[in-house]
């Protein structure tokens, strides 16, 4: 249970998609308008890791390796599937205002990446527990993004005017929205700035000799000059292990061609 509980952690903060990884920019910066879509994104989502990488953990040893990310896209694909149906159906407003970017949860490199790095090496359960972990941090992040920019570009928050609006023409005092920020760059604005205040958080309890947890895998491996996969997106494999086997053996191998020289010698 508490690798459970580590899985989530590591999703929500430690490895977070969005401010950390860097992972699923397109649909980060497309929906996040809104808070409301940047819920409705995430939990869209989030169902969607959960489910495929629960799935796929359950049959890692069963599908072949050749065919390992065909397999991944036909599981991920039926579980979208399912989420945009009950989307149009349910919620037809939300599916509306994300349109194409709930089929294109497909093609998102957060779920292929975590079926390949994780749910197809892991058992279910912390597999299950990974999706969901990383489904809300996901979820977290463009939630606060969109009440960012939906805060600042209509003085709105949730759909609900929380700062009145200036009328020019009636000469009525209010708030001016900077309406850049519903805009494409308003997106990069606000992801600019929020990261950029992560970053000086993470500095700042560094320069007071406060630990600060590193992101697990290759990034915090002390093999990953040598290792051949730590630029892919598989991870440490074992490998790196593999590549270093045949230096241990050189030396048995020259001093063996030296011995076999002086004995013809």
């Amino acid at each position: 249970m508490n690798k459970c509980m580590e899985r989530l952690y590591n999703g929500i903060l430690k490895e977070n998609p969005t401010f950390v990884l860097m992972l699923g920019m397109c649909p980060t910066l497309a929906v996040t308008t809104s808070a409301m879509n940047g819920i409705g994104m995430g939990l869209s989502t989030t169902v969607v890791l959960a489910l495929s990488n629960l799935l796929i953990s359950m049959l890692r040893n069963v599908i072949p390796d050749r065919v390992r990310v065909p397999s991944f896209i036909v599981v991920v694909a039926s579980f979208v599937t399912m989420v945009q149906f009950l989307v149009q159906g349910f919620v037809p407003s939300l599916y509306d205002s994300l349109g194409i970017y709930i089929p294109l949860i497909v093609v998102n490199c957060i779920i292929l990446g975590r079926a390949e790095s994780y749910a197809s090496k892991n058992p279910p359960l912390p597999s299950l527990f990974d999706g969901i972990g990383m489904g809300l941090g996901f979820t977290c992040s463009i939630t606060i993004i969109g009440a960012f920019r939906e805060f600042i570009g209509a003085g709105q928050v949730l759909g609900h005017q929380v700062l009145p609006i200036a009328d020019m023409a009636s000469g009525t005092p209010g708030y001016v929205p900077v309406t850049i920020f519903v805009l494409a760059p308003g997106a990069f604005f606000v992801l600019g700035s929020l990261t950029a205040v992560i970053n000086a958080i993470n500095n700042h309890k560094k320069a007071q000799g406060k630990k600060v947890k590193a992101a697990q895998g290759c990034g915090a491996c002390p093999s990953k000059d040598s290792c051949p996969s730590a630029n892919s997106a598989e991870g440490c494999s074992g490998e790196a292990k593999a590549a270093k086997a045949p230096k241990t053996e050189a030396p048995k191998a020259e001093g063996t061609t030296e011995t076999e020289k002086k004995v013809e010698e």
